[in-house]
């Protein structure tokens, strides 16, 4: 079965977007290989924020099949794309990582991520914890049931201070 993994950049004070969802505080490195990391997924799980994001110039391709959780969104206006309602959502997230494939990319969204949490869906969270403070912002993880003890299974330091972080989820 394959994984559904978190991979979010944060703030050192716990916030992956600033107030109105700004990422221009994300600092790059290059140490990051994007191509190799994303040749680990074949499938982007986002919110409608986070794919109205991708969407904008300037942003690159994702490069494979893209899921998005939203009430609003209409498949017709969004060909090629999977567009899961918030009904249900815990089942067809199941049946995506009962498919065939490469894991799969939680790309974005704290509210997203939470309900996957508690449904006990995220196998890892791997954060990129950013050196900057922004004081106020979109939280990595918005309140909800109680969170499990994750298991560190790796942490290095990059040349920037940026901190990436990957842990396990337990099975619950």
């Amino acid at each position: 079965m394959r994984r559904l993994r978190y991979s979010v950049a944060m703030s050192l004070d716990a916030f992956i977007a600033g107030p109105n969802g700004e990422y221009d505080w994300i600092v790059t490195d290059p140490a990051i290989d994007f191509a190799a990391l994303f040749d680990q997924f074949d499938t982007f799980l986002m919110g409608r924020k986070t794919f109205e994001l991708t969407q904008s110039p300037g942003n690159p391709a994702l490069g494979g099949r893209v899921v998005v959780v939203s009430n609003t969104l209409r498949p017709a206006d969004h060909p090629g794309v999977t567009i899961l309602g918030s009904d249900g959502l815990k089942e067809a997230v199941a049946a995506l990582k009962a498919e065939p494939g490469k894991d799969i990319w939680l790309f974005g969204g704290g509210q997203l991520f939470r309900s996957l949490l508690d449904a006990g869906l995220v196998d890892t969270v791997e954060v990129g914890v950013m050196p900057v403070l922004l004081g106020q912002g979109i939280p990595l993880l918005p309140p909800g049931q109680r969170s499990p003890v994750l298991r560190l299974n790796s942490s290095k330091a990059l040349p920037s201070g940026i901190v990436m972080l990957e842990y396990s989820v337990p099975e619950t």
